[in-house]
Formats: structure tokens, C-alpha cells, sequence
């Protein structure tokens, strides 16, 4: 298969994107770009903090500079981090990655989730981190684990009265009398006299956090120690560590004076298998009992317990085990005489009568939901690739039933826990693909943060559970399509017609509009006609109009005047003959009331034009409004304040007619009904469902998925249901691979969600004649805009919505050209699809100026396509007609069927005016009847393609027809000079 050149056809726009680095920024501070980040293992390591309603890059930095820190980086919208280098093997990633506002200043981007947007000073670093090999008599033993099985690997837990360095840990342990120190995850401090409970030591790049009082040195990590053995003879009697009361004098539990109802519980044993508490608070010098129960209650918890730190919870976990009173018999920090708890040991205060204390927790292998089996402890993380790839963060409510349910839902067959609180989703096939193995369950020993008595996994451990059986059938037909090379808003004199950018365009040549002569084209000259716009149409809006020109109207583009622009062609001539019509065009008469670049347009029930949304103009203010073409007396621009809320990801709403005669809309992830006369809400819907990781996925540009409805059959009893496919994340760009569909009018209304073969964003959907739908073209990375998506996604895959939920798709052959950024495709009226367009301005990705036909599988069988005869075009509602020498070539005439594609323009993925029926249809020899549907409802006045179908679905060629007339009586609009209305 070859595709050939023919010419260079492309609609092109620059993705919306307010948000941006500010170019003069403090100091000699710039950005160094997007960075990875990750909960576990963070990119910058040092000081922190957060500021939900205020942060901006400027605090950030200011805050960096201030603790002598040279980066700083924003994360997710509110989020300041600090270092001097580097941490954990972050890497850079796409700049679009990090699209969240700053909290304070929604024109400044802050990262997004798992995304740090990064800055350097321009000061030189101090050295770079590095183990440090001895202090004194103190030699490094390297890196040891901690935490196997619960257990601490050195047992005697200090508060240190300084932020932690390996200095201040070594001489608190030999104050203390002890042998052994270690430092752990920053800022924590152990001693003891031996290495104990399994701990052995592991490569020194497990310790790889940085201390918090000295950013040269390494203080351990996550379940690992920086070990320190003293090989002097001058160690001192053993003592109770520094930082608490310590010494000879005795100390005791709070029991009187306490807060409200807030009482001592008792002494209990910390790690004997795992921490018993949930939520650990920053470190206070002068902690006291009463401080650790205002810290507490202050958050609304009921448990409060302090050691060397003060922890807070709702209850008790990992099998708590209660002490003798006397060995929590270390003074407080704050007040030698309270008891703060001991080493391994917990000072427990609680405001309920009784404290629930949970079992140490197991794998959870029974109740399981569905199909789903316990399938054992893996690895993750293998060579930095993530065992399964959509990630959750479910910090409060993680548990095997959460995770595996939510991962069903999204059509994934493997799911898996990891930290406690991640959960991961993805295909049973990932788990071998991405080297992950299996791993001793002891490894697995992190409690759910929603269910503390089964497991979730570890560090770089997933607790994995697979589904036993298919979720997803997806057809491989034999019979898949080929892919003719050949040469997109199709006439009713079945040329098509292309408009592209005028004065933006690439190409000094270009008059902005085209027109193909599908007949033609064995002649190159011949085939191509070049018309004229006198405004740019970049990223304007079409539909085809209900009067008897079958005209086409474009509305809005690129800016300052474009975005007014209203732009009509009336096609003519036939095939294999010129036409000689052109765009006509005068704004000076006529234009929109509101400037608008990224618009949709509909036909409405009564034969008038609603335009919808968009922005004032090029990466603009957002216009979110509606306005009515002809304008009707005394209206004028509509506002619509959900369009202003969502925006920027609503542009190009999809649109479709109700059989209610109501409007349906949907935009970013919302979708509500509207009334056709006051635009007033009828009724909020659900909030469309995204990513299995993300409800704030979207649908519309620029997360740009596609939507067409459901096809319609007479008697047209069942309700209308919409299909939306495909879509990206706000955040780091993760291309959604699902499709969701809604039957908008049915009583709790809910959303059906299918998962598709593969993700796909810019999706191009086209309804098909046999009722089936193709997508095709986009990409499985990135979002709409110039350079913005790689990956191209070149699978067709055809959607029947007669087959059962979970058993629609099928997987067809490839398409030859990459197809991303302003694709489209359209049906043909041999029953072929046209393909064209692509005009991403990502390196490796030209240009395109090759137009495709694709064929689908039902011209692919060897089967002559039907034929008929038709003399009458021009139909009523509720009207019969009939055609005539009628012919099929499989089966026999009396197991035919007729259907109607609505006339259509394509265009970012959105098909406006899609539409499909199968209208009352009977047959005697060789003549058919046919009946019109009943009303505008069902059907909006408009011109459709008619196409009778064996009972091969072998489709015939279509007839152009129009059903309703010209109700709004747009024949006659408008009467201005420079315009030629056809009449009625």
C-alpha cells in the first residue's frame, strides 16, 4: 500500500494554553522545565511547604533562596519544594506535563500531579551528598535495611534536639552508651547496642535522602539506615537517650487536667509489627503531653500518642500490643516529669471511652469483588518502569476492594497496591512485559490506608490482583480493510470541500478553501478547484444548512475580525464538471455578535444555527456564550456561566438535538441538557467519566476526544444515547483509552463506559451506513495543540453499538499516515472514508499533504454494492416515498435495509451535525418505501445521504435527500449585498 502526495490540506491552531512561566523572574533565578516527581521518592528533598490559596512561582523561590537552597520547583498547583540538586533519578519530561495553575496566580503554571515545574538559582551548589565515612570513632558500615517484618533494626529511637545530621545522631547514641547509630529517612535517629531483627545491609544507593540539617550528608531513606558502629573503648554506661526527660527522675502519665474528655489510655509497644499509628506530625522540641493532644484534636483526631514524635489517628493499627506503664519512661522534651512514651514504646491519650486497636494486617484473598484473584507479591519498578502504568493516589482510602473495583471499571484486568496508599491498574500482559517478578510475600507488608487490616503492598512491592476471565472482547475479523491511496465537509454535489488557514497558512499560495472533484482524480488539475475566504477560518466551526442550497456555513477563526466572520458556499455543478460557486462573505453586513475561535455550530429543531462557545480570539479571554443565526429580534449573546467556569478545556462543546426537541451538551467533563428557547439548564448530568486515575480528565479541546450519537430506528421509541471517545488529562498528559456513552432523556441517567484497544486523543469519529462508527487517527501521547502530542495512534477500530457492552470494538488495519494535530475524516457517498489533514508542527511529523480513503469491511467482501433509482429528494415528516429498481447482489431484496447519515463537517474530532437513522422501510419486488421520521425531534431539518444495505451490510451509493424543509426559512438570509441566498 502507497499513499499518494496530492496537496497540502491542514487546518491549524495553537492548543490554549493562559498558563506560563513568567519571564522576568527574582533574582538570576530560571526555569530548568518540567521534572518527574513521585510521593515516595521526591525530586527535591529539602525544605517545603504549601499554600492552597496563595502560591505563585515568586514564593516559592523567595522561600528557597531564603533556607540557601539554589532549585525550587511548584507542584500541583500549591506545592514549594527546595534542594541543591536533583534527587531520586527525576528526568525531565514534556513542558505540557506541568499545566496546573499556581494556586495564587492562575496565569502562572505550578506543576501538575507528579510534576515539578523547576528552578535554578544560578548560585553554585555546595557539594553534592555523599555517605559519610566516619566522625570521630564512628565508621560507616554502609546502607541497612529497617522494617523487616515490622521490626526495627536498631531498637532505640532518639529525638534529636537539633535537625538531624550524622553528627548530632553519632554523639546522642554515645551520650546514650550505645554501639550502634543510624539515621533514617532524613530527620530520624536510632541507637543500640546490636544490629537486630534481621537488618543486613543493602546497596548504598537505597540511602539516598539527604539529612535535614546538613544537605552535603546522606541520612538514610524510606525502611533504610545510614549505619555508624563506635570502635572506640570509651563508650559511657547505657542511658536513656537524649531529647526526652531522661535520667533518674521519675515520670509519669498525664491523668488529670486534660483537655474535654481526652484521657491516658496506657503504655504501648511501637513496631512490634508495624507502626500503630497512621498519621505522624513534624517534629516540636518541646513537646509535651498536652501539646500532643492539642496537635491531635486540632485535626479532629481521637488517638493521640507521643515517643520521640507526636503521632495521631482514629484508632490503633498493625496489632497493637500494650506495654507495662514504667517502660514509657522517657521525660518529655518539653516537661521531664510527663512520660513521653519509651523506646519502642508508646504514650497512648485518647477522647473516646475505648480505642479500637486493629489486628496485625494480612492479604486479603476472600470477598473479593467480581472475578478478581489474589495473584501474589510482585516487584514494581523494575529499571524505573512502572509494573502496571495508570497510577491512583488514594492516601485515606486504599484497600483491595477500592483499587480492583476502580480498575475493573475502567476495563483493566490486572490491579495492584503499592505504599499503602497507591493503587495501579493496567492488563494481566504488562505484568511480564515490564520485568516485574515475584517477590517474597514478607515484602509485601504495608497496611491499606482505607482497610488497616490487609496489606497494600510495600516500597517498589505491589500486592497484584488479576481478573479470571475477559473483560474486553475485542474482534479481529478476518475481513479488516485495506487502505486505498488516494487523495475532507462533503457537498450535496459530493465534492468536498477543505478549508484551511488564510494569512496564518504555511504556504504563501494558499487562498484558505478547496474544493475536490472526487471523480477527477486520475488529473490532478482537474480534480482541485481553489476558491476563496476573505477571513481566517483557523479553527472555526460548519454545519450544512436545512435550505434547498444545501449551503455551508462557517462561523468565527482565528482573530480580531476572523472570529466575527460568517462565511457561506452554496455547492454546485455534478462530478467530473466545474463547479463555479465560491465563498461569499461580508463583514461589514454580517457577522457573529461575540468574536469567537474554537466555536460549534448546530441546526437546531426549528431550522435556526446556535453557535456555542469558543474564545475572544488566538489564545484569548473565553467566550461563553451562545448566539442564534438569522439573530432573532431583541435576542442577542446568551451568557452560559458552566462555559466560563470549565474553561480552557471546553472549546469545540459537542452538540446533538434531543427527540425532546432539548440540546445536549458536553464540554470538558460535564455534560447537562438545555431548553431550546430560554438555553435555561433542564438538567445537570452526571459528570463524564475519564481516566481510570483521573475524574478530571476531559473530552473537549484541547483534551479533544470525539462524539457522534447512537443511531436512531424507527418507531423511534428508545431513547437517544451519545457516544464520546477518547480524551487526555488536564495534568501530565495521560491520553485517555476509553469511551462512554449516555442515554440523556432515560430517568438517572448514568454513564456506560467501554474500554477502547488503545488511547487515543484527536480522535476522529465518522458514523458509518451500516450503524456502525469508525475511529481512527490522533495520538497516544500528549494533548491538542502545535508539537503538544507524539505517538501517533494509526489503528482503525470500528464501533457496533448493536453488540453487548464490552464486545464492540474491532480491532481493523492501519492507516499509512500519521494523522495528529487538525485530522479529519469523512464519509464518502461510495460508502469509503476520506482522510485527511495533520498539522501538528512536531518535529518528524511534516505537513501532510496526502489525503487517504479507507475502506471499511463492508466493501472489503467481494460483494457488488446494492443499487436503486430515486426521483424525489425533497420530503415532509411522517412522509413515504419510495425507490425504485431496487438491486442487491447478496441475499434478497426482502432482508434490505435503508439508513441516512446526516450531512456532516469535520473538524478537530468533532463531527457537527452527525447524525444517524434507520427510518420504516419495506419493500415489494423491486421498489421500496420509505417513511421520513416522524418530526424535527427525532430528525432536525436538514439534507442526509440515503443508503440501502444488503444483509451483508454491504452499503450502496448514497442519494442525497432533504427531510423538513427550511422551517427557519434560511433560503431567503441573508439579504444583504455580497451574499446569493438560494431561496425556498
Amino acid at each position: 500500500m502507497h499513499s499518494l502526495p496530492v496537496f497540502a490540506l491542514a487546518l491549524a491552531l495553537t492548543r490554549h494554553r493562559r498558563q506560563t512561566i513568567p519571564t522576568n523572574l527574582p533574582g538570576n533565578w530560571t526555569s530548568e522545565g518540567c521534572f518527574t516527581d513521585d510521593v515516595g521518592a521526591r525530586t527535591l528533598s529539602g525544605a517545603t511547604f504549601a499554600n492552597g490559596t496563595g502560591m505563585t512561582i515568586e514564593q516559592c523561590l523567595n522561600f528557597c533562596d531564603a533556607n540557601n537552597f539554589v532549585l525550587a520547583g511548584v507542584e500541583f498547583g500549591d506545592e514549594c519544594y527546595c534542594d541543591n540538586f536533583i534527587e531520586n533519578n527525576a528526568t525531565t519530561t514534556a513542558a505540557t506535563d506541568c499545566n496546573v495553575p499556581c494556586a495564587g496566580n492562575a496565569k502562572e503554571v505550578c506543576g501538575a500531579a507528579n510534576r515539578l515545574n523547576v528552578f535554578n538559582s544560578g548560585k553554585t551548589p555546595p557539594p553534592p551528598p555523599d555517605t559519610v565515612p566516619s566522625v570521630g570513632n564512628w565508621t560507616s558500615l554502609g546502607c541497612y535495611s529497617d522494617g523487616v517484618n515490622g521490626q526495627r533494626t536498631l531498637t532505640i529511637g532518639v529525638n534529636l534536639v537539633n535537625p538531624a545530621t550524622v553528627e548530632e545522631c553519632t554523639a546522642t547514641c554515645f551520650a546514650a552508651g550505645y554501639q550502634y547509630a543510624g539515621t533514617e529517612f532524613a530527620d530520624q535517629c536510632f541507637c543500640d547496642t546490636a544490629i537486630t531483627n534481621g537488618g543486613v545491609p543493602t546497596p548504598i544507593t537505597d540511602c539516598n535522602m539527604v539529612c535535614a540539617g546538613n544537605s552535603s550528608e546522606f541520612c538514610g531513606g524510606p525502611n533504610r539506615l545510614d549505619m555508624y558502629n563506635y570502635t572506640g573503648d570509651n563508650l559511657p554506661p547505657i542511658s536513656a537517650p537524649g531529647g526526652g526527660g531522661g535520667g533518674d527522675a521519675p515520670v509519669f502519665p498525664v491523668t488529670s487536667g486534660l483537655p474535654g474528655s481526652w484521657k491516658y489510655v496506657s503504655c504501648y509497644v511501637d513496631n512490634a509489627f508495624g507502626r500503630i499509628f497512621e498519621f505522624e506530625q513534624p517534629d516540636n522540641a518541646n513537646t509535651t503531653v498536652e501539646e500532643c493532644i492539642s496537635v491531635c484534636s486540632g485535626q479532629n483526631f481521637t488517638v493521640a500518642g507521643i515517643e520521640f514524635s507526636v503521632v495521631c489517628g482514629d484508632r490503633l493499627v498493625n496489632g497493637a500490643v500494650v506495654a507495662d506503664d514504667s517502660t514509657c519512661n522517657m521525660g518529655c522534651a518539653g516537661n521531664a516529669t510527663e512520660a513521653c512514651g519509651g523506646p519502642n514504646r508508646l504514650s497512648v491519650y485518647s477522647s473516646s471511652a475505648n480505642v479500637t486497636a486493629l489486628p496485625v494486617p494480612t492479604v486479603q484473598t476472600t470477598n473479593l469483588t467480581g472475578n478478581w484473584t489474589y495473584a501474589g507479591c510482585y516487584t514494581d519498578n523494575a529499571a524505573g518502569t512502572r509494573t502496571l502504568p495508570w497510577e491512583l493516589q488514594l492516601t485515606l482510602n486504599n484497600s483491595a476492594e477500592t483499587c480492583t473495583s476502580q480498575c475493573a471499571a475502567f476495563g483493566y484486568s490486572a490491579a495492584g497496591m503499592e505504599f499503602g496508599i497507591q493503587c495501579f491498574c493496567g492488563d494481566i500482559s504488562d505484568i511480564a512485559a515490564n520485568g516485574a517478578t515475584l517477590a517474597p510475600e514478607s515484602d509485601c507488608n504495608t497496611q491499606c490506608s482505607g482497610d488497616p487490616i490487609h496489606l497494600c503492598g510495600s516500597g517498589n512491592r505491589l500486592q497484584m490482583y488479576t481478573w479470571n476471565g475477559a473483560l474486553n472482547v475485542w474482534h479481529t475479523p478476518e475481513n479488516i480493510g485495506v487502505v486505498v491511496p488516494l487523495i475532507a465537509t462533503l457537498g450535496v454535489n459530493n465534492k468536498v470541500t477543505f478549508l484551511e488557514k488564510h494569512g496564518t497558512s504555511e504556504f504563501d499560495n494558499s487562498t484558505g478553501a478547496y474544493e475536490l472533484d472526487l471523480s477527477l482524480v486520475s488529473n490532478f488539475s482537474a480534480a482541485w478547484r481553489t476558491m476563496n475566504v476573505q477571513t481566517d477560518v483557523f479553527c472555526s466551526g460548519s454545519v450544512i444548512l436545512p435550505d434547498i442550497g444545501a449551503r455551508q456555513i462557517n462561523v468565527g477563526g482565528w482573530s480580531l475580525d476572523s472570529t466575527f466572520g460568517i462565511r457561506l458556499y452554496t455547492p454546485n455543478g455534478v462530478p467530473g464538471i466545474n463547479s463555479t460557486n465560491d465563498w461569499e462573505e461580508n463583514g461589514d453586513e454580517l457577522h457573529l455578535l461575540a468574536g469567537r475561535w474554537y466555536p460549534s455550530a448546530l441546526v437546531l429543531s426549528n431550522g435556526s444555527i446556535l453557535v456555542m462557545g469558543g474564545e475572544t480570539g488566538s489564545n484569548a479571554s473565553p467566550q461563553p456564550s451562545l448566539e442564534l443565526l438569522p439573530l432573532p429580534e431583541g435576542s442577542g449573546v446568551v451568557p452560559l456561566d458552566f462555559l466560563e467556569r470549565t474553561d480552557p478545556w471546553n472549546l469545540y462543546p459537542f452538540l446533538t438535538m434531543l427527540p425532546s426537541g432539548r440540546i445536549f451538551v458536553g464540554y470538558y467533563n460535564e455534560a447537562r441538557i438545555l431548553d431550546p428557547i430560554t438555553f435555561d439548564t433542564v438538567q445537570t448530568l452526571p459528570n463524564i467519566p475519564g481516566a481510570v486515575n483521573n475524574f478530571l480528565a476531559g473530552r473537549t479541546y484541547p483534551l479533544e476526544g470525539s462524539m457522534i450519537p447512537f443511531p436512531q430506528y424507527a418507531p423511534y421509541t428508545d431513547p437517544l444515547r451519545v457516544l464520546i471517545c477518547g480524551g487526555s488529562t488536564p495534568g501530565p498528559a495521560q491520553v485517555i483509552d476509553n469511551c462512554v456513552s449516555i442515554e440523556p432523556e432515560t430517568e438517572n441517567a448514568t454513564w456506560t463506559l467501554e474500554r477502547m484497544p488503545s488511547r487515543r486523543v484527536m480522535s476522529c469519529m465518522v458514523p458509518l451506513p451500516d450503524g456502525t462508527m469508525m475511529i481512527m487517527n490522533g495520538a497516544m501521547e500528549g494533548v491538542a495543540g502545535f508539537g503538544l502530542a507524539s505517538d501517533p495512534n494509526f489503528n482503525a477500530v470500528l464501533y457496533d453499538p448493536i453488540q453487548p457492552v464490552g464486545q464492540r470494538f474491532s480491532i481493523l488495519n492501519n492507516t499509512i499516515v500519521a494523522r495528529l494535530y487538525h485530522s479529519e475524516a469523512t464519509l464518502l457517498p461510495d460508502g469509503r472514508i476520506l482522510v485527511s489533514g495533520s498539522d501538528p508542527q512536531t518535529p518528524g511529523f511534516p505537513e501532510e499533504m496526502r489525503i487517504e480513503v479507507y475502506v471499511p469491511p463492508y466493501l472489503n467482501q467481494g460483494i457488488r454494492q446494492p443499487e436503486y433509482n430515486i426521483s424525489e429528494t425533497d420530503f415532509g415528516y411522517g412522509q413515504t416515498f419510495q425507490i425504485t429498481n431496487v438491486q442487491v447482489f447478496h441475499g434478497s431484496i426482502a432482508n434490505i435495509k435503508a439508513s441516512l447519515i446526516a450531512a456532516t463537517s469535520s473538524t478537530h474530532g468533532n463531527a457537527m451535525g452527525a447524525r444517524t437513522i434507520f427510518p420504516e422501510f419495506s419493500c415489494s419486488g423491486t421498489t421500496c418505501t420509505i417513511t421520513t421520521p416522524p418530526n424535527a425531534f427525532v430528525s432536525p431539518p436538514g439534507w442526509w445521504q440515503l443508503f440501502i444495505l444488503d444483509d451483508a451490510g454491504t452499503p450502496s451509493h448514497s442519494s442525497w435527500l432533504r427531510i423538513g424543509g427550511d422551517p427557519g426559512q434560511l433560503g431567503n438570509w441573508p439579504n444583504l449585498p455580497g451574499f446569493t441566498p438560494p431561496g425556498l
